[in-house]
């Protein structure tokens, strides 16, 4: 069984992450798409309301998993047997950072090799972090998040 990883703080979920998460499972036998757990973060969601958000967004998608994980990816990765790691592309930013991780990843863990997925042109520039602060200053956030993700942010922002 070939099973990969997207891991992110997904805090929270946009129809970005969600994008990369549809067309990731249709590579792999099994994805797992895991909350990485950063003690020196504060973010908004808790772990568990993230990987719920996360589980009622990808309902949908038979072959998804959620879970999370503290420390290093690597290690997350060996100890689900992870065949790849998935990762999003916005920007050419972004596979510059991505690239260096991939090869420290690659030289930790010859067992995943990192995909890089360019995210839907329709969503190359939504972020969790714009997506909080457009929710937190009373904005319209319904086309960049599902319906369940903006009822909660609307509610952490109350």
């Amino acid at each position: 069984m070939k099973v990969a990883v997207y891991p992110g703080s997904f805090d929270p979920i946009t129809f970005g992450h969600l994008d990369i998460a549809e067309r990731a499972a249709k590579l792999f036998d099994k994805l797992v798409i895991a909350v990485m757990v950063n003690p020196h973060k504060n973010p908004l969601f808790t772990e568990e309301e993230r990987k719920e958000l996360i589980r009622e967004a990808v309902s949908h998608i038979p072959n998804v998993e959620v879970d999370s994980f503290p420390g290093l990816l690597v290690k997350y990765a060996e100890s689900i047997g992870a065949h790849a790691i998935v990762k999003g592309l916005r920007a050419v930013s972004d596979f510059e950072s991505e690239l260096s991780m991939a090869s420290i990843n690659s030289k930790m863990y010859a067992g995943a090799d990192t995909i890089f997925i360019p995210t839907n042109f329709k969503y190359s520039y939504i972020s969790s972090s714009l997506v909080k602060e457009i929710a937190r200053h009373g904005g319209n956030i319904e086309e960049f998040v599902p319906s369940h993700v903006e009822k909660a942010l609307q509610i952490k922002y109350r």
